[in-house]
């Protein structure tokens, strides 16, 4: 859900730049800022939502990773150790019985640099607090369209979802993304040719009967924006797991198909009026 961008792979991508005040605004929008050459299948983890790390032991008082705060070969640049909350839900009230609301907790520079050279993911430790930004920015606005979705089916004093699971999978393409890789291929001139630099299935479960519903959520890299910031394009959809996801799709896709010809003037006359269809 979102508006497309120009030679948009699918058609249901938000395009997205950060925040002017974000560092992130320094590096290239050319692709993933952290190189995934051959990447190793990626397992969930109770830390932060995209899961880069392989330190999957969770501590049972939080639920998070046990990634070290310290500094690892070759590292050569001190990172931060601080981390960061983000605004995702990972409990809502009740489930813990505290009435409090908890979110998922992003890992700090220190501890994301740590994930990255266990994987064998070359990233300079100095661009690494701009990885971080990027990271969380890019989580933030997943979120953001997953409850664009999710408030087509709410009902009234629903609480709000939250992300129970999730696991990348950067070595996976979405069938999505492989049909528009094929459009792309066949017409170059009106279709994205690259393909997605990352992808993850988020679950979100619904606190008002527990109903758990599989987000895929492929992640493009987009043109820079005219006063140069990089570009993100990212899709996200319920996957084809339901009745109600199939639904929700077609609804959605039909929304966008009418709304561009409502862009284009169709369907009015000069006065204003609606034309109608003649026999």
């Amino acid at each position: 859900m979102g508006q497309s961008i120009s030679s948009p792979p699918p058609a249901t991508v938000t395009r997205t730049s950060p925040p002017s005040s974000c560092p992130m605004h320094d590096v290239p929008s050319t692709g993933c800022p952290i190189q995934h050459n051959n990447p190793p299948v990626a397992k969930s983890s109770g830390g932060c939502p995209i899961d880069h790390s392989s330190f999957n032991t969770l501590n049972p008082t939080n639920q998070m990773p046990n990634l070290p705060q310290t500094p690892i070969s070759p590292q050569a640049v001190p990172l931060p150790t601080e981390r960061t909350m983000s605004s995702i839900p990972r409990v809502v009230d009740g489930e813990t019985k505290t009435d409090t609301h908890q979110t998922w907790e992003y890992p700090s520079p220190q501890q994301f640099y740590n994930a990255l050279v266990r994987k064998g993911l070359d990233t300079p430790p100095e661009h690494i607090e701009t990885v971080v930004e990027i990271h969380n920015f890019l989580n933030e606005r997943a979120w953001g369209e997953v409850m664009k979705w999710e408030r087509r089916v709410a009902q009234e004093g629903d609480e709000e979802p939250h992300l129970a699971r999730f696991k990348g999978r950067p070595g996976e393409m979405s069938p999505k993304a492989r049909f528009w890789m094929l459009a792309g291929w066949l017409l170059p001139s009106r279709f994205n040719t690259e393909p997605p630099f990352d992808r993850h299935d988020w679950i979100v479960r619904r606190p008002r009967d527990g109903t758990e519903v599989r987000y895929v959520i492929d992640y493009y890299s987009a043109p820079s924006t005219p006063n140069g910031d990089p570009g993100f394009a990212l899709d996200v959809r319920p996957a084809l797991d339901s009745l109600e996801s199939v639904q929700q799709r077609v609804a959605v896709g039909m929304d966008d198909v009418w709304e561009g010809l409502r862009e284009k003037g169709w369907g009015k006359s000069e006065r204003g009026g609606t034309q109608q269809a003649r026999s």
